[in-house]
């Protein structure tokens, strides 16, 4: 796919590219400082909170995500998402260097089938209808399917946050995994949905009732959803290997984010046959991908339980 370059510099497609790259190698080394920070703070025995490796990879997901903000403004998010890929390749180099944690052979093809069935995915998944007003938002909003969706969601966190995680947890990764991933389901179409109202409540005029109450509503719900999900990646980096968490993550996040918008947007309507059998090829490769993950991590798992009776013994 050729760009026409522009007098002026840089053409914006390009330009969203470079910017994806960048911040996909920033949000790659987000865990890993993260996790090397958390190691950090129980070797001398005090709080996470309170490290500064820890500090610089919470600055490193703040930088990296404003820097996909900036992509998806300019570059068709067709392009811009697939890259996010090479943040997961990355934050594996990365946390083979940092962290020592060599991922088996099992582990590192599983790795690479989650990326390229996530690109499969996100490349044929239906392209959201443009929502131009906060009318339209919020018919959208209140459709029964959508409604019921986000319903089913919301009970099946309650259920993993309440029930599952403290029993479960720290022995299976993809408890953490799941409500750090369902959690997409509001902050994506949250993060859409504030800039069309914000229009309304700052825009020229008096500001109206609806439009407050619909910036308030998304505002409190992505804050929410943020703080649960920064919560929630810091429990998981204190149990399980960064890299794996990241690229198991990174797939569970884009498919709950695909569908969360394509029943927002009911972008299933223009879902042609090619691209379900495409999609599902993709879903396959991801399953296949994750349960290579799962079956490296329990191996590495059984080593270090051996290697630490060989010491004791």
């Amino acid at each position: 796919m050729a760009f026409d370059s522009e007098p002026s510099g840089i053409s914006p497609p390009v330009a969203g590219i470079l910017i994806a790259v960048i911040s996909s190698f920033i949000n790659g080394s987000t865990f890993v400082l993260q996790k090397k920070g958390i190691l950090r703070s129980r070797d001398r025995g005090g709080s996470y909170l309170r490290d500064v490796v820890w500090w610089s990879g919470t600055m490193s997901m703040v930088i990296g995500q404003i820097g996909n903000f900036l992509a998806y403004n300019v570059a068709p998010a067709v392009i811009v998402t697939p890259l996010g890929a090479l943040g997961v390749l990355f934050g594996a180099v990365l946390a083979s260097w940092i962290l020592k944690e060599h991922l088996n052979i099992l582990g590192k093809l599983g790795c690479v089938l989650c990326c390229c069935g996530s690109v499969v995915l996100v490349i044929h998944a239906p392209k959201s209808e443009a929502v131009t007003s906060r009318l339209e938002l919020e018919e959208r909003l209140s459709d029964p399917v959508f409604v019921v969706y986000a319903l089913l969601v919301v009970l099946l966190l309650v259920t993993l946050i309440v029930r599952i995680a403290p029993a479960h947890g720290k022995s299976n990764i993809m408890v953490y995994v799941a409500i750090c991933s369902l959690l997409g389901s509001f902050t994506v179409p949250s993060s859409k949905g504030l800039g069309l109202a914000a229009q309304d409540v700052f825009g020229e005029g008096p500001p109206s009732g609806r439009a407050l109450v619909l910036f308030l509503g998304l505002l409190g719900t992505l804050a929410v959803s943020i703080l649960i999900q920064f919560f929630f990646i810091n429990k998981a980096l204190e149990c399980f290997s960064s890299n794996m968490f990241e690229a198991i993550y990174y797939v569970t996040f884009t498919s709950t984010v695909i569908l969360a918008s394509a029943l927002l947007f009911k972008e299933w309507t223009a879902l042609t046959l090619t691209d379900t059998l495409a999609m599902l090829c993709g879903l396959t490769t991801v399953c296949v991908g994750v349960v290579l993950l799962r079956i490296s991590q329990e191996a590495l798992v059984t080593w270090k339980k051996k290697e630490a009776r060989e010491k004791t013994d």
